[in-house]
């Protein structure tokens, strides 16, 4: 090792900086999940994971907006029915996103309540 130690006070704070990262589950579970690649903290099929289901919601809506308008001017039952699966499954779709959603919310409000430094 070149190069000076460190004093008994850089001692002392270094052991708890690195005692204070132990205790933080959060990053010790981002860590031992993280993946090698081009962006070490994601994955390939992570930008499809997080945004699949958004997007998939989106394209959903599209459709069940443009079936609505064409079920309202020919009154037609196929395209009614049409209209009402794709609303249900649009429906379905962002009740998920929601509940992931509140999910994130409570466990970055709980990590805040347990580290009560982080702004």
């Amino acid at each position: 090792m070149d190069g000076p130690e460190l004093s008994r006070q850089e001692r002392r704070i270094l052991g708890d900086i690195e005692r204070e990262l132990r205790a933080d589950q959060l990053l010790d579970r981002r860590l031992r999940t993280l993946h090698r690649g081009i962006r070490p903290w994601t994955t390939q099929g992570d930008w499809r994971r997080r945004h699949g289901l958004g997007l998939g919601t989106g394209f959903l809506a599209v459709v069940c907006a443009v079936l609505l308008v064409r079920a309202a001017a020919t009154s037609s039952p196929a395209l009614i029915w049409a209209f009402a699966a794709a609303g249900v499954g649009t429906l379905l779709c962002l009740l998920v996103l929601v509940i992931r959603w509140c999910r994130r919310l409570a466990a970055a409000s709980a990590h805040r309540a347990r580290d009560p430094r982080d702004p």
